[in-house]
C-alpha cells in the first residue's frame, strides 16, 4: 500500500488525492445576490449536514490563488443564500453555471434556470430543483492557504425548505424520486445506484 506525505505534494496533488478518495459527494447548487443585484449561481461538492437542531448546512467555497469566489463575497456580504439538490434533471444546467463568469454576469441566464422567490430571505432560488434550502448565515472562516487563506467555510442554518410533493411522504424523502447525482474525481458523476440496507446494532 502507498503511504503519502501531504506536505510533499503539490496542492493540485493533494486535491486529486481528496477528490479520489472522498466520494461519492454531495452536490450543492448555490444562489446568491450581489452587492450589485446580479443573481449567481454554482456547484459545490465540498457540502454537507452540519446539525439539524438547527438544522445547518455547510459549504467550503476554494480559492483561486487566494481570491475569493462570488458565491463566498456574496454570502458573507448580504448573509443570506439558497441551496439547491443537484439531481438527474438538473445536472446539465447546472454544469453550465460552472463556468467562469464576470461577477456582473448572472449564471442563472446563461443557464436557462428559473428564478423563483424565496419565503423568507430575499435571494431567490431556482424552480429546476426538486428540494431547495433558504438560508442565512451561521458562521463563516477563513481556512487554509499559506500566505492568503485557501477557502472559506460556511455554515448556514436553513429557515425554510421547499421540496417537491411527488418525492415527500409522512416526513420522509424519497431517494429514488429524488435522483440525485454526486461528484467523483475529473468529470465523472454519480447516480444514486442499487440501495441497500443494514440494521444498525442496538
Amino acid at each position: 500500500m502507498l503511504s503519502i506525505d501531504p506536505s510533499q505534494n503539490t496542492e493540485r496533488e493533494n486535491y486529486k488525492l481528496l477528490i479520489g478518495s472522498i466520494v461519492p459527494r454531495p452536490i450543492a447548487f448555490v444562489t446568491t445576490i450581489s452587492k450589485d443585484g446580479i443573481l449567481n449561481g454554482a456547484p459545490f461538492s465540498y457540502f454537507n449536514i452540519v446539525s439539524s437542531n438547527p438544522p445547518m448546512i455547510s459549504l467550503s467555497i476554494q480559492r483561486s490563488l487566494g481570491i475569493q469566489k462570488d458565491t463566498a463575497r456574496n454570502i458573507i456580504e448580504s448573509k443570506e443564500f439558497v441551496v439547491h439538490i443537484v439531481d438527474e434533471q438538473n445536472v446539465e444546467k447546472v454544469n453550465k453555471t460552472a463556468a467562469s463568469l464576470p461577477a456582473n454576469q448572472s449564471e442563472i441566464e446563461l443557464a436557462n434556470l428559473t428564478p423563483v422567490e424565496s419565503v423568507k430571505i430575499s435571494v431567490p432560488g431556482v424552480k429546476e430543483a426538486k428540494i431547495r434550502m433558504e438560508c442565512s448565515l451561521e458562521h463563516s472562516l477563513e481556512l487554509g492557504g499559506s500566505e492568503t487563506p485557501g477557502c472559506d467555510f460556511i455554515i448556514g442554518k436553513v429557515v425554510q425548505f421547499h421540496i417537491e410533493d411527488d418525492i415527500y411522504e409522512n416526513g420522509r424523502i424519497d431517494p429514488s424520486g429524488l435522483a440525485a447525482v454526486s461528484r467523483l474525481a475529473g468529470n465523472h458523476y454519480a447516480k444514486i445506484g442499487e440501495i441497500f440496507e443494514i440494521e444498525r446494532p442496538k
